[in-house]
């Protein structure tokens, strides 16, 4: 299996590009609005230390991205894939936040649908993982047709353990709707 973790991606709203190191003010920017943060399991995460901490495991984790509006090439926020699982074709997609400015306009959409065709090429199925109390991402998630799974607790990266629900798209039911 060839699945590079970090490709570029774009289409006509938006280009994702592998995050840097250099990224980490520009992103912290964005990511220190704390309505972004308001229904996540880790509700502090417009704070420095813990963004940090959210950005160093996003650096560790080599699948992570920084998004990019096409036409301002303003942030629009990140987004990650993590564990690839080559025995079970599937990967994660997460760790997803879109700035307020763009909320409603299609970004988290173009996001994960680039995201999910390009992991389409390598893995049958796609998993999420979505706070229990994050219904705006539940209901996104269930408009590209992720059907909810499972019920587990989840230790984001050096942060508390939170409850979640795992939801799944399948490649099969992607093609079939997209």
């Amino acid at each position: 299996m060839n699945f590079d973790l970090q490709p570029t991606l774009e289409n006509d709203l938006i280009k994702v590009v592998p995050l840097k190191e250099s990224d980490f003010e520009a992103l912290f920017a964005v990511a220190s609005d704390p309505l972004i943060w308001e229904q996540h399991p880790n509700r502090d995460r417009y704070k420095r230390d813990v963004f940090e901490n959210f950005f160093k495991g996003a650096m560790e984790s080599k699948g992570a991205f920084i998004v990019y509006e096409k036409e301002t090439n303003k942030i629009a926020g990140s987004s990650r894939y993590y564990e690839l699982d080559e025995e079970d074709s599937s990967v994660a997609i997460g760790y997803t936040f879109i700035a307020r400015e763009f909320w409603g306009k299609g970004h988290n959409k173009a996001l994960k649908t680039l995201m999910l065709d390009y992991a389409f090429q390598f893995v049958d199925k796609v998993i999420l993982h979505i706070g229990a109390m994050n219904f705006r991402s539940q209901k996104a998630s269930e408009k590209l047709g992720a059907i909810k799974i499972s019920e587990i607790e989840v230790a984001y990266y050096g942060e508390p353990v939170k409850w979640n629900f795992v939801y799944q798209i399948d490649k099969v039911n992607w093609e079939t709707i997209h």
